[in-house]
């Protein structure tokens, strides 16, 4: 089984970053994904793809998957550079 932790990236639709805080451990699937023939849906029996658990740090996360012995990978977050900028910067004449 291997796992991988990860804090996902703020929602594009919201200016808010209250589901961006938490870091999220992810099964990785073990088997493909097989259309039914019957109905078409895709899906596979494989049950801890389904699982996503939440923990408030990374640290946190990482003894968890120690602790269970399962294999991980983490990947960090890309910090946002906000750059400041002043309302009077846009009426500077440029020559």
């Amino acid at each position: 089984m291997a796992a991988r932790i990860y804090r996902p990236a703020k929602p594009a639709v919201s200016s808010g970053k209250a589901k961006s805080r938490v870091w999220l451990l992810e099964m990785e699937p073990c088997e493909r994904r097989e259309a039914d023939s019957l109905m078409g849906w895709v899906g596979s029996g494989d049950t801890t793809a389904q699982v996503t658990m939440r923990f408030p740090t990374k640290e946190a996360a990482i003894a968890f998957a120690k602790r269970e012995g399962i294999e991980y990978t983490v990947e960090d977050p890309h910090e946002r550079l906000i750059k400041p900028k002043s309302y009077s910067d846009n009426f500077i004449r440029r020559v």
